[in-house]
């Protein structure tokens, strides 16, 4: 029997799921794709588009396109509520979609309760499209050595902070940048990659700010719980990511964090028909951190429980690994890799990096995207 699969969202994940849509029609089964945007661009190439390293083209992919090519409907919307008794997804346009399977892969967004304002020179690190639009404002900044702080000394703060300083080397450019990594800079990794980090940020010229944590942002001072204030022109928003409160606003089963309850299956707790995967679901069995990497691997479980779900299958259990490899840009072709207590830097690891990302570009960029 025909069924319809709804999937709001087009990160990580469900990009296995519309490369796969064919397979989908081609058993009866309808599938529609709920997207705030046509385009999804790679979070492990972000840091390198605000450098200029990559360009727009190269680090996103055309959902929309690929979807429909694949026999996908499309709707360009946000999803603002579930009623998961009616199977209904409610649109910020007003629309009414109704399902028989749902899946979320919609990501996670950058906390913004420290900025008493909006301003057009403070830039969230998510979405990773807001850092072309950041290097477009910074090359256009009129000061002669403009301030900026990056605040959050997570692996994207970081490797934001390396990738400027090579943006304004490559424009022959000065600047003062700050790092304001609170408590302290990368505290996932081993003391050796710490003192690494700490020498690469020190060899740019970057000032790292280890202990104040910012409290409050205004227009161009930024308030540390010191009570220091910092003068700055651009911002960089890195202060850890949450996911969607869309989950918690539902009334769904949400795991601490707000991020959407699932089972070994990528299955909602509550909902059998519910499913989701990558930063916006909190895995039961053991929290998961909030890197790519485990949206990646669960991309082939969470497509063949879909399809299973429609058709009233067996589920698929997601083993997730306990020990992942990181690697951060550093900006100038060198990366800082990391895993488990082992960490170096040098020009091999971005090499290697440079592999896996352009290896999962080449996988879904099915669509034209590089002859746009």
């Amino acid at each position: 029997m025909a069924r319809h699969l709804v999937l709001v969202g087009a990160g990580h994940a469900h990009l296995a799921v519309l490369k796969a849509g064919a397979e989908f029609a081609a058993r009866g089964h309808r599938v529609t794709l709920i997207t705030p945007a046509p385009y999804f661009y790679y979070s492990g190439m972000g840091p390198g588009m605000l450098s200029g390293r990559y360009s727009p083209p190269e680090v996103r992919f055309h959902v929309k396109k690929m979807a429909e090519d694949r026999k996908i409907a499309v709707l360009i919307d946000s999803v603002v509520q579930i009623d998961a008794n009616r199977n209904l997804i409610i649109c910020a346009s007003g629309s009414r979609v109704e399902y028989d399977v749902v899946s979320f892969n919609v990501g996670s967004f950058v906390p913004q309760t420290t900025l008493a304002e909006p301003h057009p020179n403070v830039f969230s690190v998510k979405p990773v499209e807001n850092l072309f639009q950041a290097r477009r404002r910074l090359l256009e900044l009129p000061q002669k050595e403009p301030r900026i702080l990056v605040a959050g000394g997570g692996p994207a703060g970081f490797e934001i902070a390396c990738n400027l300083a090579m943006l304004f080397r490559v424009e022959r450019r000065s600047a003062q940048i700050v790092l304001a990594a609170g408590e302290m800079l990368l505290p996932r990794i081993p003391p050796r990659g710490r003192r690494l980090a700490r020498r690469i940020l020190a060899e740019r010229g970057i000032e790292l700010r280890e202990g104040p944590l910012v409290r409050r942002l205004e227009r161009e001072e930024a308030h540390l719980d010191t009570g220091e204030v910092m003068k700055h022109d651009v911002v960089f928003l890195a202060i850890g990511i949450k996911p969607s409160d869309l989950f918690r606003q539902s009334g769904l089963e949400t795991g601490p964090d707000g991020g959407l309850m699932v089972n070994r299956f990528l299955q909602s707790t509550r909902y059998s028909n519910m499913f989701g995967a990558g930063d916006c679901i909190y895995f039961q069995p053991r929290p998961l951190d909030k890197v790519g990497v485990y949206a990646v691997r669960e991309a082939p479980v969470l497509c063949r429980n879909l399809l299973a779900a429609l058709e009233g299958r067996e589920l698929l259990a997601f083993r997730p690994q306990h020990n992942y490899l990181l690697i951060f840009n550093l900006g100038d072709g060198k990366g800082l890799l990391w895993r488990k207590n082992y960490a170096i830097n040098g020009r091999l690891p971005f090499l290697l990096k440079e592999r896996l990302d352009r290896g999962f570009m080449r996988r879904y960029q099915v669509s034209g995207e590089r002859d746009q």
